[in-house]
């Protein structure tokens, strides 16, 4: 489970307004523990979305392993999500679905270093098309919201899941993306 502490936000450079929510979420900071482990999950559930994610860069060393296993699976979940825009779009471009399914074997190292190159070049020039495709949608702002919401929703559930996972063996067995 990755975790951190009121003392590793506040070194990373929290957001104070956010930091001062999750202290009163939990009671307090004295109360709670400057040190004490505070789940990821747990920030999820006061905080939100985004701040679960910023705080994955205030993880204890021992979890980084998970952590980084984690970031490129959900980043893998995402794109998966957004991949058939991508393919109606540029037909025959068959570079960002190889770079999702690279990204998960090179976070346990069972891919090569060009694999890992190749995937990380088509990563940049998927996401520069997915921008632009994205530019051409926000002129339809209503249907876009309403998305938007929806894949926030479907994100913080897949993020509650990966955070759920007990440790990195069980979270490696699970679904490649």
């Amino acid at each position: 489970m990755l975790t951190t502490t009121f003392a590793r936000l506040r070194r990373a450079g929290a957001c104070t307004d956010r930091y001062r929510h999750l202290a009163k979420a939990l009671g307090g900071v004295t109360a709670w523990g400057k040190d004490t482990p505070i789940p990821l999950l747990t920030i999820l559930s006061h905080n939100g979305l985004q701040d679960a994610l910023w705080a994955l860069v205030a993880v204890p060393e021992p979890e980084i392993p998970l952590r980084d296993w984690m970031v490129r699976q959900f980043a893998c979940d995402c794109a998966e999500r957004v991949l058939p825009i991508l393919e109606r779009e540029y037909p025959g471009d068959v570079r960002p679905r190889e770079a999702i399914a690279v990204a998960p074997r090179y976070a346990v190292g069972a891919s090569s270093e060009a694999e890992r190159a190749a995937a990380e070049s088509a990563a940049w020039t998927a996401l520069g098309r997915l921008a632009a495709v994205a530019a051409a949608l926000a002129a339809e702002s209503a249907a876009v919201a309403a998305a938007g919401a929806a894949e926030l929703s479907w994100q913080a559930g897949r993020f509650r899941e990966l955070l759920s996972a007990p440790d990195i063996e069980r979270a490696l067995g699970g679904k490649p993306c």
